[in-house]
């Protein structure tokens, strides 16, 4: 078995609904997501992607539709809370909103990017590994063996 990573930067607000500190205020970060697979390399002559696991370019197209071409300068906002409001009144002033079913924490947001991607892979390709960093020295991890 082998392991590929893929990292991916977006730039994306969000609000948590009822937090006791100083993120309860709308407030962006620089997100660095770290995207790794795994699976056997394809051994066959024939096949244009012999020697790979997966083609990076596949990783990066699914990445970037499934993530960061969505999130990348929107704002998360929990649209099952009472911050739906403000969400609305954003969107009505021409911004872009995205509404979760869940509060957009960088641990919950980690579960949303394992669930997207984990749709989109190849058959023999699984999801092995995601990091998050929210900021340069605070980052979540999801580890598949975690989470079967």
């Amino acid at each position: 078995m082998i392991r590929i990573t893929k990292i991916f930067t977006f730039e994306t607000a969000h609000v948590l609904y009822n937090y006791d500190g100083k993120c309860k205020n709308m407030h962006g970060h620089s997100y660095k997501l770290f995207v790794t697979v795994k699976g056997k390399p394809i051994n066959d002559l024939e096949n244009p992607k012999n020697g790979m696991v997966v083609d990076f370019g596949d990783i990066k197209a699914i990445v970037k539709a499934e993530i960061v071409d969505v999130w990348d300068h929107a704002v998360l906002i929990n649209g099952v809370s009472p911050h739906r409001e403000m969400g609305e009144e954003l969107e009505n002033k021409g911004q872009k909103v995205i509404y979760c079913n869940f509060q957009p924490t960088c641990e919950n947001m980690l579960y949303a990017i394992a669930a997207k991607i984990k749709s989109k892979l190849p058959e023999d390709v699984s999801l092995a590994y995601l990091k998050l960093h929210e900021t340069e020295n605070s980052y979540g991890e999801w580890f598949a063996e975690d989470n079967q």
